[in-house]
């Protein structure tokens, strides 16, 4: 009986051991694939937390952003530096000479006000660019506001940063094309003539990039005056006879929160001459402003 046991026992084990290998080998491929699967997940979750850690500011502020399930639109996977949702950031074409779009309510009040807040501390007489054969002396009264450059790094509150990243989706001009914000104020009787944001080789000498476009971001609003003026818009008034301190043309209202861009290269690279703009003087209140200026290179930190 006993030996029967033992003998039972061993074909048992036999068979099992048989029948056992393949079984064992699935096993073992199935133990692989969920390791390699699990390794590759926290590895991208790694990746993903890195990424949050290095730009959290873009991902948690820029609310425009919406997933296909949200919109319905089908998705493309995106490369490695772009996004995996759309963006929506309504505007209005206000003229295509020169290209000028409009963007209501791009910027929170919120927003707005620590911006104010923040650039109220370091404010300075505003400066010009000088052309050959120009002096602070024969420029004065062109430029009469006041204002500060600071940089998105400098605003520990963040709302550069958050700014700038939806000023780069809106233009389609990385944000590291921007120079730092030029936060403006300008009281009654202030203001600034026409201009061009691009500098002119022949007047400013060589240079190592080009301002391709301007966005103002509208801090306050302003009740009467103040605002930002096209005066060759479609080609208007450009016989020779312009006066630069004259507000005519497109004028664009500024508006608490709203945005206007506008181009001042063509796409061959020349200067829209239709660009000239210039800020009206201010009639009643205060008029804030953040000016981002986007160029043609990378600019330095």
């Amino acid at each position: 009986m006993k030996t029967k046991t033992v003998k039972g026992n061993w074909k048992w084990n036999w068979k099992t051991n048989r029948l056992g290998l393949p079984f064992v080998f699935l096993i073992c491929i199935f133990f692989f694939l969920a390791g390699f699967f699990a390794s590759s997940l926290f590895s991208h979750y790694q990746e993903r937390e890195d990424d949050l850690r290095l730009m959290p500011r873009a991902r948690t502020r820029l609310t425009e952003k919406s997933t296909e399930e949200e919109t319905g639109y089908h998705l493309l996977q995106a490369g490695e530096s772009g996004d995996d949702s759309i963006t929506s950031i309504p505007f209005q074409v206000l003229s295509w000479y020169p290209r000028a779009l409009y963007f209501p309510n791009f910027a929170s009040a919120q927003q707005c006000e620590s911006i104010v807040k923040k650039a109220k501390v370091g404010l300075k007489p505003s400066s010009l660019a000088l052309r050959k054969g120009e002096t602070e002396e024969n420029t004065k009264g062109i430029r009469t506001s006041y204002g500060v450059f600071m940089s998105a790094s400098e605003d520990e509150t963040e709302t550069l940063y958050a700014v700038e990243e939806k000023i780069a989706r809106a233009t389609k001009i990385p944000r590291s094309h921007g120079e730092a914000f030029n936060i403006l104020r300008y009281e009654v009787g202030q203001k600034y003539n026409s201009h061009y944001d691009a500098f002119d080789y022949a007047e400013y000498g060589p240079q190592k990039s080009r301002r391709v476009a301007s966005f103002l971001l509208y801090l306050t609003d302003v009740p009467e005056g103040g605002e930002t003026m096209f005066p060759f818009e479609n080609g208007f008034n450009m016989d020779g006879n312009y006066n630069f301190e004259d507000c005519i043309g497109l004028k664009v209202k500024p508006r608490k929160g709203d945005g206007l861009l506008f181009y001042s290269l063509l796409p061959n690279g020349t200067i829209d001459q239709t660009s000239l703009h210039g800020s009206c003087p201010v009639i009643k209140g205060e008029k804030w402003v953040a000016t981002k200026w986007i160029r043609d290179q990378i600019q330095d930190d």
